[in-house]
């Protein structure tokens, strides 16, 4: 977790929360690029963009797994353990390699930021993959609260993912909002009784609208600070 040096500490200040991959950096090259490099040391076939959406969402050790049961393929503890550490490696090694922020999503911040609105990530990716990845895109100190899927011992959907988020960041669950591209977001947001927002462009397996978030919002020029207090007082 990253708090700024400047983090005000007004629960009364609305918090906008994001997820990262598929909402805030668009990574699928990347994680499809590392996923393969990984995967073909055990001889398996390479997966695509349009596999990735049933791979990710539960961190790197879940998405080996899900590889492997799509190509039917035995996967014990031993194998996963090393692969986790090729991945890792590979990524992090690469990283930020052809990720990058989704449109409009600087400008997004900059309005937020600027209507005294706090901002923070919730991932189910890992600190030591979240927090590179926000540095060397130059995103990190945007943020004053930064929880990835090691900070507690849950991780989204579980509602305390975000209501420990909320804490961190010094902001009521009242106030706050939650911004993501699939089921973990918007059920989390859910489970902790705050709204949310769905972007359609991120990894989702299913249309983001059967996941009956608050609103859907299709560029993040519609991100403003009307919409999230209006969203939030209702």
């Amino acid at each position: 977790m990253h708090e700024s040096p400047a983090m005000s500490h007004d629960t009364t200040a609305p918090l906008v929360i994001f997820d990262l991959d598929g909402t805030l950096i668009d990574t699928s090259p990347d994680l499809v690029a590392s996923l393969n490099h990984t995967i073909a040391a055990e001889g398996l076939e390479p997966v695509t963009y349009d596999d990735l959406t049933h791979l990710v969402g539960q961190g790197v050790h879940m998405m080996i797994t899900r590889a492997y049961a799509m190509r039917e393929r035995a996967l014990d503890e031993e194998t996963r353990a090393r692969l986790f550490n090729r991945f890792m490696d590979f990524y992090l090694g690469t990283m930020p390699g052809a990720s990058k922020p989704y449109a409009g999503v600087l400008d997004a911040l900059d309005r937020l930021e600027g209507a005294g609105m706090k901002l923070a990530v919730c991932t189910n990716k890992i600190e030591s993959l979240t927090f590179p990845l926000l540095e060397k895109l130059g995103l990190k100190d945007r943020f004053g609260t930064i929880t990835g899927g090691d900070t507690f011992a849950w991780r989204k959907p579980d509602a305390r993912h975000i209501l420990g988020t909320i804490e961190k960041a010094g902001a009521s669950a009242s106030r706050s909002i939650m911004i993501g591209d699939s089921v973990n977001d918007i059920a989390a947001a859910k489970n902790a009784a705050i709204p949310s927002i769905a972007v359609p462009f991120g990894y989702s397996d299913v249309p983001v609208a059967t996941l009956d978030p608050s609103i859907i919002i299709s560029h993040y020029d519609e991100l403003t600070p009307a919409l999230v207090t209006r969203l939030i007082g209702g």
